[in-house]
């Protein structure tokens, strides 16, 4: 009785067994963003959309395909037109076309699954080519400046070819551009030039303006300062033909007029040397004489001088303007 007991039991359990493997092999699940290529002795024969599905045993053979974005970086070596070979890290994100599963063998899943093996190599051949076919026609100053626009155009390229073999390109990044180590240290010095010019450059204008504005200043004090001494010569005269006109219009003669003024003149002459601290200045000794001195001032001022007298005094009034010699009198 035991042992037949035993013998259900292990009966029960294979049997158990056989149930679940046939269970296992009829049903399956599609999990989310995936979806499963179906094949029936060998053949496509659909697809299976995610959830629970049910197939043949030992007939049907289920294939799942991941519908996620991947995202792959490569990294290329391009030439620029100015014979700089640069170095490019390069991002792309690409799914799986489930658009138009309903075309079957039309479809771009049936493609990707069918149609290409590897599909990283095959578009980092094609970015390769696309990148190689934009770099030779721009600087490396281009190159920087458009990076956003060499991007896309290699993405329309490998985008439309990778179409036709089921993959939607989502996006392609240039990420990096890396220089050799000696293009970056020659940048590095024209950059470094460049400062040092633009920042000489600005000091050389500032000092300018500097100068223009003191050269400015120091004219208008000047054309101040000569109109003040011209508006004082005008003022002085005024004052001299003033002074004549009141002494001429007294009981005076012309002769006696011009010794009186001249007169008055030598006196603020004294007065100045006065105010000024002491000074040595030669006096007659009986100022009674000075009537004889105006006399000879007078003389002097109307008769000619000789010529020989007139070539010394010339030398003399040279030689004192230097400083180093007295002013002669006649």
């Amino acid at each position: 009785m035991l042992f037949r007991y035993l013998f259900d039991s292990v009966g029960f359990v294979v049997l158990l067994l056989l149930v679940l493997v046939v269970l296992m092999q009829i049903a399956y699940v599609v999990r989310q963003q995936h979806v499963a290529v179906i094949e029936r002795l060998g053949r496509f024969h659909g697809f299976a959309s995610p959830g629970l599905h049910f197939r043949i045993p030992f007939v049907d053979r289920v294939f799942y395909i991941d519908l996620k974005t991947e995202d792959e970086h490569m990294t290329f070596d391009a030439k620029t037109s100015d014979n700089v070979t640069i170095e490019l890290d390069v991002s792309i994100q690409y799914h799986v076309d489930s658009s138009n599963m309903d075309q079957r063998e039309a479809s771009g899943v049936y493609k990707s699954y069918y149609m290409l093996q590897d599909p990283v190599a095959q578009m980092q051949d094609y970015l390769a080519d696309a990148l190689r076919s934009q770099i030779p026609n721009r600087t490396l100053d281009e190159v920087f400046s458009e990076k956003d626009a060499i991007a896309h155009a290699i993405d329309e390229v490998v985008a439309h070819k990778m179409l036709e073999y089921g993959y939607v390109l989502v996006t392609t990044l240039i990420t990096r551009i890396k220089l050799p180590l000696e293009v970056q240290e020659s940048m590095n010095h024209i950059i470094a030039s460049k400062n040092n010019l633009e920042s000489a450059t600005n000091d050389a204008n500032a000092a300018r303006a500097k100068t223009v504005i003191a050269a400015q200043a120091k004219a208008e004090a000047m054309a101040a300062e000569g109109k003040g001494i011209a508006d004082q010569r005008i003022a002085i005269a005024r004052g001299i033909k003033d002074s004549i006109d009141v002494i001429q219009g007294s009981n005076l003669t012309a002769e006696e007029a011009n010794r009186l003024f001249e007169f008055t003149q030598w006196v603020d002459m004294m007065r100045g040397f006065a105010e000024k601290g002491s000074s040595s200045v030669v006096l007659p000794s009986d100022f009674r004489e000075s009537q004889s001195m105006f006399e000879q001032m007078v003389a002097a001022k109307s008769a000619p001088m000789p010529e020989e007298e007139l070539k010394e005094l010339r030398r003399s009034h040279v030689h004192d303007d230097t400083g180093n010699g007295n002013h002669r009198s006649h």
